[in-house]
């Protein structure tokens, strides 16, 4: 495992552990509520966030440095129980495939594995890099996100080109409740037009951003 990609001592020692990957460029409160929503619905004890360094579907997409997203993440759980970060993802080269993470992760730890997956990644879920032995390794909890067509996703969740096992492990996932409907391209946008603030932003966060200039319009 490479050099500062510890795991917490939480996530180490959890039963029921959510994986939680994503750009976070930036975190918001989007973000805090799906996970407690997430930890309610299927008793986490624990859920590790893993930054990727470069998102295999978005090879064109530049994001903010690792470093500084960390920051703004540790911005965002402070004061939220049962909530760590893992920059697995950012130590290493190349792609942030979710196999590998969840491979490190099974390697350090016995815990029951859930993956939390916006409706959104469902239609090219089939795609992945080994689709069937991330289904296989952890459990997916499908978070409803606004604008994914219901029919694209119901679509995905019987993609003959998934296992019967891994479209039922889909089906069993799905978190109940309202979509999410914040999106990260949005705020990016607000913060690049001049706002200072976003009331989707908590102030620890909106802090950071405003101090380091962050998503300003060049």
């Amino acid at each position: 495992m490479p050099a500062g990609a510890e795991l917490s001592l939480a996530a180490q020692s959890a039963q029921r552990l959510g994986v939680f990957g994503g750009s976070f460029d930036p975190p918001h409160a989007g973000h805090l509520a799906l996970l407690r929503r997430a930890r309610a619905a299927f008793l986490l004890d624990h859920v590790v966030l893993v930054p990727a360094a470069r998102p295999p579907h978005k090879p064109e997409r530049v994001l903010t440095d690792g470093a500084t997203r960390l920051e703004l993440l540790r911005a965002l759980i402070a004061r939220e129980e049962g909530l760590s970060l893992w920059s697995l993802e950012l130590e290493r080269t190349g792609p942030s495939y979710t196999i590998d993470t969840l491979r490190a992760l099974r390697r350090a730890t016995s815990a029951q594995l859930f993956l939390l997956l916006g409706t959104d990644n469902l239609p090219g879920l089939a795609g992945w890099r080994e689709a069937e032995a991330v289904l296989a390794l952890a459990q997916p909890i499908v978070v409803p996100r606004a604008g994914t067509d219901a029919a694209a996703c119901q679509a995905a969740r019987t993609d003959a080109r998934l296992s019967l096992r891994a479209r039922t492990r889909l089906g069993l996932g799905l978190l109940g409740g309202a979509t999410v409907d914040v999106s990260a391209s949005e705020l990016r946008a607000a913060l690049a037009a001049g706002a200072g603030s976003h009331p989707l932003l908590p102030e620890a966060v909106a802090e950071r951003i405003r101090a380091r200039g962050l998503y300003r319009a060049s």
